[in-house]
């Protein structure tokens, strides 16, 4: 029994001997020696499409909503008391300046005229007779200077009386269109309530009013051309003729006034309207839409490689927007701009760039 334990330890250190050889002497073999003279391969770079960068002016276009208003729009209102005895116009009547627009009832204006200018007569000839005998030295000088005050009296009477008699005619202040007319003939009408008898416009030429923010306002001037264009797609062309120099305290926002010609009154007062304002030329280079993207912090810029093939974002400005391409500011000329992938790969990455199609010219 003695023997076999012996030689049952005998076996179990010598294998294990013989196991812990293999950690303290290792032998290398042919295959262990393949294997440890292969080194993995590198990454190889993320592939990229890009499109090198062609700096060009671009005239850009301010485009502003507002709408249309008349150039001159008031209402004729009465001056004196009475009945609208004519009326001269309807709606849409078109009136020259100084035509009657209506006429309203005498109420004595006439006799207060026949009798201020018998008035006047009788002054005139006092003042005649007195006249002589203040040069015979029959009178004093002094009665004199009363008849001519008496006569400058009845003057005044007389054109007060003419003047009340012209405001029961009421004419056309200029030319224009007829909009309203809110009295009919028979009406009373009481000038201290202000009766309003017609509402008279004139829409040629026609305002485009657009409000324009504080960072555009310095692209525009007075006399700089501008297209109108209507929500019926009509266009027309006309000029900025005010730029309002101070802002609305709600909005903080400038009024600008654009003069268009409408000779033929086709461009009504009111109407929802676009006005396009071309800009100074600027540098800027046409990309893709597909090729803006955001940077980690909100920015809006595109991706580019640098010489190194390293991603790196620039931060762009949009000068214009058409349906496929985007003219952008602030990327340099010749610059290799990533249009496919960009949003694939991160700034400061290792990329092989490949040069893709340049984009079909876009419709101006």
């Amino acid at each position: 029994m003695k023997a076999n334990r012996i030689v049952a330890i005998g076996i179990v250190v010598a294998a294990a001997a013989w196991i812990a050889s293999g950690h303290l002497f290792p032998h290398e073999s042919a295959e262990s020696r393949a294997a440890i003279g292969v080194a993995p391969a590198e990454a190889k770079p993320f592939r990229v499409s890009v499109l090198v960068a062609q700096v060009e002016p671009r005239r850009r276009q301010l485009v502003l909503s507002g709408r249309t208003e008349a150039d001159r729009k008031m209402m004729l209102t009465a001056r004196v008391d009475g009945t609208v005895s004519e009326l001269k116009v309807r709606r849409g009547s078109v009136v020259k300046e100084g035509d009657v627009i209506a006429v309203l009832s005498d109420e004595a204006r006439e006799a207060r005229v026949l009798q201020a200018r018998a008035m006047l007569t009788q002054r005139k000839t006092e003042l005649t007779a007195k006249m002589k005998l203040v040069e015979q030295g029959t009178i004093p000088k002094l009665e004199a200077v009363n008849l001519e005050t008496q006569f400058k009296a009845a003057e005044a009477g007389l054109a007060a009386a003419e003047a009340e008699k012209d405001r029961s005619v009421i004419r056309a202040p200029w030319n224009g269109i007829v909009n309203d007319v809110p009295v009919e003939i028979g009406q009373a009408v009481m000038s201290f309530a202000g009766k309003e008898i017609v509402q008279l416009v004139s829409v040629d030429p026609v305002l485009a009013v657009v409000e324009v923010a504080e960072r555009n306002l310095h692209g525009l001037h007075v006399g700089d051309a501008a297209e109108l264009r209507l929500v019926t797609g009509h266009k027309a062309q006309g000029k900025i003729r005010f730029i309002s120099k101070s802002a609305s305290q709600g909005t903080r926002t400038y009024r600008v006034e654009v003069q268009v010609p409408n000779a033929d009154g086709y461009i009504p007062d009111g109407i929802t309207s676009e006005v396009a304002v071309p800009l100074a030329p600027v540098p800027a280079v046409r990309v893709p839409r597909s090729a803006l993207t955001f940077s980690s912090a909100g920015e809006l810029g595109v991706r580019i490689v640098d010489a190194a093939n390293k991603v790196v974002f620039v931060p762009v400005s949009v000068i214009d927007d058409q349906q496929q391409f985007m003219w952008v500011g602030g990327v340099a000329d010749a610059a290799r701009v990533i249009v496919q992938g960009q949003d694939f790969v991160r700034e400061g990455q290792q990329v092989e760039p490949v040069e893709g199609e340049a984009p079909k010219t876009a419709a101006r």
